[in-house]
């Protein structure tokens, strides 16, 4: 029971903290934080697919170095498939399996363990997130499961700043294009059409 108090605890934390974001990148940076702190991992990345290039993007990451994370691209077609495949894929030995696409990056990097997430968001594969552990690493259904809904969470958290950015770049486009006096005639403000009293 300790362990799923302590599940309980960490999503109820990078949901709280996730909720309050207004950006997609800092939705994408709280969540690899998050992750790699309440895992003490090594390090956790999101990346975002790209469908032109078939490539995907890295958002953020916490605990790896930048050589690691400029070790080439990440082609979600060829490599672990999480993405293509939309289902989770855990590597104990990344050292001794054919889906990792940079090995010898890995071991500089000391990687041993492997967890990787598809980010869902309207039934889309928008991205991934992945968990990167130093020693060998049985990762358990519950680990699966938690990540799961993080990545989720990260997932539809990340649509509604973008569309929150697009909402409020659409009422500033509108109230430049009909100007402030435009509202002023109508005894209306130009934010949110609140009536505003008749002038004494």
């Amino acid at each position: 029971m300790e362990k799923h108090a302590m599940y309980y605890d960490m999503l109820v934390r990078v949901t709280n903290a996730i909720s309050q974001c207004r950006d997609p990148e800092e939705v994408a940076l709280i969540t690899a934080e998050s992750v790699k702190t309440a895992f003490k991992a090594k390090g956790c990345s999101v990346f975002l697919v790209d469908r032109d290039t078939r490539v995907m993007g890295l958002a953020a990451s916490h605990g790896l170095s930048q050589e690691y994370l400029t070790k080439g691209p990440v082609r979600y077609m060829q490599e672990i498939g999480e993405v293509k495949d939309q289902v989770p894929i855990a590597i104990y030995d990344v050292q001794d399996d054919p889906r990792i696409q940079y090995p010898e990056a890995a071991k500089k990097e000391g990687i041993s363990s492997l967890l990787g997430v598809p980010i869902i968001s309207h039934d889309k594969v928008i991205g991934a997130l992945r968990v990167y552990t130093s020693e060998p690493w049985e990762f358990s259904m519950q680990d699966i499961t938690l990540v799961q809904a993080i990545a989720q969470i990260c997932g539809m958290a990340m649509d509604m700043c973008r569309m929150y950015k697009g909402h409020k770049t659409s009422i500033e486009i509108l109230k430049n294009l009909r100007g402030k006096e435009y509202y002023k005639s109508r005894g209306w403000t130009p934010y949110e059409g609140v009536p505003v009293s008749v002038a004494r």
